[in-house]
């Protein structure tokens, strides 16, 4: 089966289109935290977590010919539900390049609320301190420890080659990277 093409808009294009008066539907993928944080403003928040492909296009009120767009922080997640979307049939679905990130770095107009670490960051934040405690408790403790480090390796390979996360996955569930309600 030949692999598909992910297709994208660049933040301007689409904001161009926003501001001709087109409703485009927008979906940020982002953990709620993150979307509290900033998000553009026409963006309605589905975490790729709960992502259900059928129930969007079910509740997409444009015509079929109206694209559904995806956002996220940098283009990684907006991907992987594109992905997702292309798995359950759907084909007009099309990711903003680079995200919020490149949205917000055209200058182009965002929401902005309490600030949030983003979730890539706090992946590579946690990798990290794994690592260097598998690898101090390896030479203070006992050497079995650099098992840690080499399993939070293995995650990454396995995340790289994959593009799934575990670790994300799990971060994303984390009170700090939830809202409260009310």
């Amino acid at each position: 089966m030949p692999t598909s093409t992910i297709s994208t808009i660049h933040p301007q294009d689409l904001h161009t289109q926003q501001q001709q008066g087109q409703a485009l539907p927008l979906i940020d993928v982002r953990t709620p935290a993150e979307y509290q944080a900033v998000h553009v403003a026409s963006a309605q928040l589905v975490p790729l977590d709960v992502l259900d492909p059928q129930a969007i296009m079910g509740a997409h009120q444009s015509s079929s010919e109206t694209p559904l767009y995806l956002i996220c922080h940098s283009g990684n997640r907006a991907q992987q539900a594109w992905k997702r979307f292309h798995d359950a049939g759907f084909t007009n679905v099309v990711c903003v390049e680079g995200g919020t990130e490149a949205w917000e770095q055209a200058g182009l107009p965002v929401v902005r609320g309490e600030g949030v670490m983003a979730l890539d960051r706090q992946v590579r934040i946690a990798a990290g301190a794994l690592v260097l405690l598998g690898v101090g408790l390896s030479l203070w403790v006992h050497p079995a420890f650099v098992a840690l480090s080499a399993f939070v390796g293995g995650g990454l390979v396995f995340a790289g080659i994959t593009d799934t996360c575990g670790m994300a996955m799990l971060l994303a569930k984390m009170p700090w990277n939830q809202v409260s309600k009310g």
